[in-house]
This record gives C-alpha cells, sequence and structure tokens, in this order.
C-alpha cells in the first residue's frame, strides 16, 4: 500500500507578517495512521524539502500523543526534511493521496495546476482522496470528468466559518473553506467547533479540523480495504 501525503511550501499569513505552513498534528496523526497500517508512505510538496510548520502548530497546547511521537522520531523527521516536488510524483504510483492541512494550502495548493492534475488524476483513477481541515479548500478548482466542480452535490466538511473566525483569521485567508464550497454547490456538513468530523462521500473524505485528522486518515484506509 503506497500512500502520498502532499504538503504546503506556503510559509506567509497573508499580510500580517506573520509565518504559517502546515498544522503539525495534522501530518503527524495521519502519518502514523497509514505507517502503523504497513503502508509505505511518500511525502511530497510543490517546492520539494522542508515543508514549513505552521509555528502556531508547535505550541505545547497543541501537542498530542501523534506530534510528541514525531518529536521522538528521526527517521519521520527526515522523511519531512526532504519531501519529493509535487511535479515529480505521479498518481499511478500510489494506492491512495491526502493532504494535511494548515492555512498554508490555502494560498498554494488551492491555486496550483499541478496539485488540481494531480487530484484528478486520482479521483478519475478511482482511487480515495482525502483532505483535512484547511486542505480540503484545495479543491475549489478541481473538476470532475463532466467539467463540474469536484465537491458539486457531494458531501464535505472542512474549516467552519466559526473555527476560523475563533482564530482571528477569517479577513486575513484569501478565502473561506465553509463559503467556498457552498458556493460550488457541495453540501457543505460541520459538527461543533474543534469536534472530530469525517466525512465519507464515495472516494473523497474530509476532514472539519485538526481533531479530525485520524479519523479522516482511517476512513481513507478502509476504503483502500
Amino acid at each position: 500500500m503506497n500512500v502520498l501525503m502532499v504538503l504546503t511550501s506556503h510559509d506567509q499569513l497573508g499580510n500580517t507578517g506573520k509565518k504559517t505552513g502546515f498544522w503539525l498534528e495534522e501530518f503527524a496523526a495521519p502519518y502514523y495512521t497509514f505507517t502503523d497500517a504497513g503502508a509505505k508512505v511518500v511525502l511530497a510538496s510543490p517546492a520539494g524539502g522542508q515543508p514549513p510548520l505552521d509555528p502556531k502548530s508547535d505550541e505545547p497546547g497543541f501537542q498530542t500523543e501523534a506530534t510528541h511521537r514525531f518529536a521522538a522520531d528521526p527517521a519521520a523527521q527526515r522523511a519531512l526534511a526532504t519531501t519529493l516536488k509535487l511535479a515529480d510524483v505521479k498518481a499511478e504510483d500510489f494506492d491512495t493521496v491526502f493532504y494535511p492541512g494548515g492555512h498554508g494550502p490555502l494560498w498554494d495548493l488551492a491555486e496550483s495546476p499541478t496539485s488540481i492534475a494531480l487530484i484528478e488524476a486520482f479521483e478519475r483513477a478511482g482511487k480515495p482522496i482525502g483532505f483535512v481541515c484547511h486542505a480540503p479548500g484545495v479543491l475549489r478548482h478541481v473538476k470532475a470528468a463532466n467539467g463540474e466542480p469536484l465537491v458539486k452535490g457531494r458531501r464535505v466538511t472542512g474549516f467552519t466559518n466559526s473555527e476560523e473566525a475563533a482564530v482571528e483569521l477569517t479577513d486575513v485567508v484569501p478565502f473561506l473553506v465553509e463559503d467556498e464550497f457552498k458556493a460550488l454547490g457541495a453540501q457543505y456538513e460541520k459538527v461543533g467547533d474543534w469536534q472530530p468530523f469525517a466525512v465519507v462521500d464515495g472516494q473523497l473524505v474530509t476532514g472539519q479540523n485538526p481533531a479530525s485528522s485520524e479519523a479522516a486518515a482511517k476512513a481513507l484506509l478502509t476504503l483502500i480495504a
């Protein structure tokens, strides 16, 4: 079982002068969910090399069992520091793809023709695809085979407007995941802020927030099995 994980290379939080990137738990929890299941995990990002870590996700209050495990895992740290360039990976080499969130993907992966084409290749091949928190936003320009938005009419979740308001970034992000999905005609679903929630619609898996990372990864594994 070969799993591709795609991380952001974007590290600027709009015009705030602050840093962003990927959210540590959203990488670590799925990474270990996959590797513990015996999967070979390959990491990629638009620029290759070390993806930027959202510094906030490294603060003590956001640590979990998975992030502590990563902090003590030199092999996983090496893998993260040496991600492949996204343009060099092919959907046919993998059984599934998973996108961790953090705010970074809203800027680079959501607009990346390479990422869009990769997701469409997985989808056309009937392979499961997974996204958590802000990463579902990378689907905004992804099309189904009929040319319609991939998420149109489909059940999805992702970081909520109220969660974005809680972290005071509503006016900083390039778009709001919840609003974007509704505008695209998706059947957007959510539960209470910060509660674990993952939605499966066919081969598409989306998770609402960091707490949903493991659930989304497990749902992907179920689809592969």
